[in-house]
């Protein structure tokens, strides 16, 4: 098995995106896949119980399909920091909570398994641990999604840094230009790109532009032409 924690400079900068990418490119090569989104605020309430649409599309690509209870086991309505958000539900996250659920699930034989976090690296669990430390807990190497922004060079140095300092290695990281309010210098643009490729101590795995398609299974289907498994490491099915 060859698993990876996915980051983001922030949120809203396509982590689930890049994540279901990375899955249906593997799925593509013949690979088991699994996608876990551990703890999601911004769920709705349904006949089925809460259910978040970014872990509903890391479950559209999991093969073989896991339960959505394996992929999501804390979920919660209020679209703010999960330890808010659990607070609200009376609720307490922790890091041994959090590993305890996902355990028998990563006992499984998948090739490979994302985790996804929730905003940013140091996105608040309870007032002493942050979600970072299910990374650091489970010694995973760290996929970095870096929202093509003003100040993302900024953002994602200091990521890479706090990724480095909790002992991590950072796998790889994914460009990914989102914003549609986002107006793009090509000069700057490449420069800013080139700079990232030489401060980050990970390969690119891919620059995401500004994409379109009729599902979010079908964006992810096109993200994925744009992505690369080879820096990865990722173990060829037998």
């Amino acid at each position: 098995m060859t698993t990876f924690f996915v980051t983001g400079t922030n949120t809203d900068v396509g982590k689930t995106l890049v994540s279901c990418a990375l899955l249906a490119r593997a799925r593509a090569r013949g690979f088991t896949t699994l996608g876990l989104k551990p703890v999601a605020s911004g769920s709705e309430v349904t006949s089925q119980g809460l259910r978040n649409a970014d872990a509903l599309a890391l479950q559209a690509h999991c093969s073989p399909r896991a339960s959505y209870a394996e992929i999501n086991p804390y979920r919660f309505v209020p679209a703010i920091a999960p330890h808010l958000a659990a607070r609200q539900a009376g609720c307490e996250l922790t890091l041994e909570a959090l590993a305890t659920c996902l355990a028998p699930t990563l006992a499984e034989p998948y090739e490979l398994v994302l985790v996804e976090g929730a905003g940013g690296w140091r996105v608040p669990l309870n007032d002493s641990e942050d979600l970072a430390g299910l990374a650091v807990r489970l010694e995973l190497p760290v996929i970095l999604v870096v929202g093509l922004e003003l100040g993302c060079l900024n953002q994602a140095r200091l990521t890479a840094e706090a990724i480095r300092s909790d002992g991590l290695r950072l796998a790889g990281w994914v460009g990914s230009l989102l914003d549609p309010g986002f107006a793009v210098d090509e000069i700057a643009y490449r420069d800013n790109l080139a700079t990232l490729e030489h401060h980050l101590p990970g390969p690119c795995l891919g620059i995401l532009p500004r994409l379109e398609a009729e599902s979010p299974e079908a964006l992810a289907h096109v993200a994925a032409t744009y992505l690369r498994l080879s820096c990865l490491s990722i173990e060829a099915p037998s």
